[in-house]
């Protein structure tokens, strides 16, 4: 219980606006790296690349994820960083596709091909598409003009991009590879608290 306030109070003090800071210097970081061949980049840079930003996307969904139970199961409230989180994770789903569509295909034509030949694009293309609307209505002015009700039930589309995404980076991979797979039964998992009862964190009363 201490431990939890004391974290709770710390992470009042952090502003949730460095989440889009650090993502973006991050996502700055790996294109100079990749750009340059630095590191991982050494062998098909573009590929590394893309694969990066699906990666660092697929995490911050789950962290995303995590915000409701942590904070009913023990207390942990993240609530502040949710929407910076989630735009985050948008971003470099955008910044994902972007690196395939511009530098790998290089083409539209090539695009529309690879999303409906390869089920994989396909599966993560859905997901892409499903993140834009909560990706544009996350604002204050979007949940006035939905009404939080309205606004709530389409943010409820995080659920299924997550679990497509996972899919994608599942059916991406060749081979058997346990990342993927941890990736998808924890998203999996995660979606599974919304719908099953979960015993609130009692509160202490002060003495």
């Amino acid at each position: 219980m201490a431990v939890t306030d004391t974290l709770n109070k710390g992470l009042r003090k952090i502003p949730a606006w460095l989440i889009y800071v650090v993502g973006a210097a991050y996502a700055v970081w790996e294109f100079w790296r990749a750009l340059n061949q630095i590191g991982p980049y050494l062998v098909e840079p573009i590929n590394v690349l893309e694969r990066a930003y699906g990666e660092v996307a697929l995490i911050l969904m789950v962290v995303g994820l995590m915000v409701t139970p942590l904070r009913q199961w023990v207390g942990l409230n993240l609530l502040k960083f949710r929407r910076a989180i989630g735009v985050t994770a948008f971003f470099f789903v955008l910044a994902h596709f972007l690196v395939f569509a511009i530098l790998d295909v290089q083409s539209l034509e090539r695009v529309w091909t690879e999303i409906v030949k390869r089920p994989y694009v396909t599966v993560g293309m859905l997901s892409f598409v499903m993140l834009i609307p909560l990706a544009v209505t996350s604002n204050n002015l979007s949940v006035r003009k939905l009404g939080a009700a309205t606004w709530r039930k389409l943010h409820k589309l995080t659920y299924p991009a997550a679990v497509l995404g996972a899919l994608h980076y599942l059916w991406l991979v060749k081979g058997f590879q346990i990342e993927p797979i941890i990736y998808l039964v924890v998203i999996i998992a995660l979606v599974a608290t919304r719908y099953v009862a979960i015993p609130r964190k009692r509160q202490t009363a002060p003495s």
